[in-house]
């Protein structure tokens, strides 16, 4: 009995053994490409470092003070949280009830999911170039409002500080609402027809069961969308300003994550940029934290 009992701890050892040895690559590729970038973020962020061919040198949290000091960062957080809550409420509810839409399978919802999953083939690039045609002074937008006798709403979207950041906003929820519907619209069509049968026999119309039946079965994976939108909004819509924009006029429509980008490629302040990401990076774990506090119960 003990020769059998030390023959299964030996086997067992041997097993976890093996698993680590598994494990190892998939460890030292997140710790290289995941776990470093980050320490090195948080490193930088204390340098006074005037560009990538000139030598660091300690400045502490100077930094810090630096950046909570300049009204650039605190127009660009007014910017990164006015994005946030214009765009997500929008267009995670929309992409929910369009996912719904398709899940129906009425008539033309192959078309229309091809048509919802465009977006997301169109470079970046390309999407620019197409929303930077939209809105110039005499782009499609403008030629439109003339068309219908609406020439005073005419105006250069991109080169008005009012305008040019609720015409960034548009472009996100253009590009992000299709894509985010076909995920919704894989997720509910999991969710078994007898329930709909069931709510349908009950006497409940499409509106309630989309959010009183529907919404709270796939619960956990409205969070994880949200997290996913959260991220990218907060994040990757720097990409689209860089091309649209530049931030401008002014700082109107400078985010946080541009900021970074213009500190470190524009000005050389590499230093600063990475403070600006320290803070960036605060603010997206908070968010997270807050997204699955909210979803918690299903994810």
């Amino acid at each position: 009995m003990a020769r059998a009992t030390g023959g299964r701890r030996a086997s067992s050892r041997r097993l976890s053994t093996a698993r680590v040895g598994f494990s190892l690559p998939a460890l030292l590729w997140y710790g290289l490409f995941m776990i470093g970038p980050l320490v090195a973020m948080f490193v930088i962020s204390t340098l006074d470092w005037g560009g990538f061919l000139a030598t660091p040198e300690a400045a502490g949290l100077a930094n810090y003070r630096k950046v909570f000091a300049d009204e650039d960062f605190w127009t660009a957080a007014r910017n990164s949280i006015l994005q946030l809550v214009v765009v997500l409420p929008i267009m995670l509810p929309t992409s929910f009830m369009l996912g719904y839409f398709l899940t129906l399978r009425r008539r033309g919802h192959g078309a229309l999911r091809i048509i919802f999953f465009t977006p997301a083939l169109i470079s970046l690039a390309a999407l620019g170039a197409v929303f930077y045609a939209v809105f110039q002074p005499q782009g499609l937008l403008n030629a439109g409002l003339t068309s219908v006798g609406l020439r005073s709403l005419a105006t250069p979207w991109l080169a008005n500080d009012t305008t040019a950041l609720p015409a960034i906003m548009l472009v996100n929820l253009w590009s992000g609402i299709g894509f985010t519907a076909i995920l919704f619209s894989t997720r509910l069509a999991s969710v078994p027809g007898e329930v709909y049968e069931a709510a349908s026999l009950d006497g409940c119309g499409h509106w309630r069961t989309m959010w009183l039946i529907a919404y709270p079965i796939i619960k956990g994976y409205f969070g994880v969308l949200s997290m996913l939108q959260f991220l990218w909004v907060l994040f990757a819509s720097a990409g689209l300003i860089l091309i649209l924009t530049r931030g401008g006029p002014g700082t109107s429509s400078t985010t946080l994550a541009y900021l970074m980008y213009d500190k470190a490629f524009v000005e050389s302040e590499i230093g600063y940029s990475q403070a600006v990401g320290v803070v960036l990076f605060a603010i997206g774990l908070v968010g997270m934290l807050v997204i699955r506090r909210t979803f918690r119960d299903q994810t």
